[in-house]
């Protein structure tokens, strides 16, 4: 779908993996940091929209970015924050973490809780600490923490339990409000069945009274749809999946290859 090009000021949504940080350099491409810097120069005001918790959202990835924020989206939607103020807030009913732990116990398989302060890491084996410093190259980050420093003292927003998709298919129709989805293979992220990250830029907007017609949002997983449908427009990148590249408006390249620089030029963000 071809996208009006001039925008007036605009609230810009980014996803972390995939979409502002390269799975294969884990960087920043120094194009994204240059369009992103222009589009703060040009008023537009610039947020992270990430199924990360907020724990891992600044590492040293993401740290060239960091000044030109206005606020960031955590745990797929779950809690979201303009500047160093919470705008919304929907952490996950106590009887769907308990049931879910109980079946990590039974059937032995590694669950990352994220508390509203800490995370911690339930039935912990190496595999957990190995792909999150790996792929995600999470950094600073105490994989020893005991998940009663968050149990009982600290709101759960999310849970990211080490199953197999049948795994899945078994347990999630138990719990009774909750949203589970996948953007790797080896685990999904389980939140509140009413929080994703489409309600959380729409909670933003209403944040600083903005139109969600005055908004732009990207990603290039299964857990960015709801933003890019409800997004004034949404815009996959080239190496989306199938999926996320229907739900959006605007399909630009990959990550390595510009692919946010070359948006935001389309649409009229930055200049040509």
């Amino acid at each position: 779908m071809e996208v009006v090009n001039k925008l007036s000021r605009r609230l810009i949504f980014f996803d972390i993996d995939g979409t502002l940080v390269s799975f294969q350099t884990h960087q920043i491409p120094k194009s994204t940091l240059s369009a992103l810097a222009e589009a703060k120069r040009r008023g537009h005001k610039l947020f992270i929209c990430t199924g990360r918790p907020r724990q891992w959202v600044f590492t040293s990835a993401i740290e060239p970015a960091i000044p030109l924020l206005d606020g960031i989206i955590t745990v797929n939607g779950a809690q979201s924050f303009v500047g160093n103020s919470e705008a919304s807030c929907l952490p996950m009913l106590q009887r769907d973490v308990e049931l879910l732990l109980e079946d990590a116990t039974r059937y032995g398989y590694p669950c990352v809780v994220v508390g509203e302060k800490d995370v911690a890491v339930y039935n912990a084996n190496p595999m957990v600490e190995k792909l999150f410093r790996d792929f995600i190259q999470v950094d600073d980050v105490d994989f020893s923490l005991p998940v009663e420093q968050i149990l009982g003292r600290q709101r759960v927003l999310q849970l990211s339990p080490f199953f197999t998709a049948e795994q899945q298919e078994r347990i999630i129709p138990h719990l009774s409000e909750v949203f589970c989805t996948r953007w790797h293979p080896a685990f999904a992220d389980v939140i509140h069945i009413g929080a994703n990250k489409g309600k959380a830029i729409a909670d933003v907007a209403a944040h600083l009274g903005t139109s969600l017609a005055d908004t732009i949002a990207f990603g290039d997983g299964e857990n960015d749809n709801s933003m890019l449908e409800r997004a004034g427009v949404g815009v996959a990148m080239g190496n989306a999946t199938p999926g996320t590249k229907a739900a959006a408006d605007f399909v630009t390249r990959s990550v390595d290859e510009g692919g946010i620089a070359h948006a935001l030029r389309h649409l009229g963000v930055i200049g040509l």
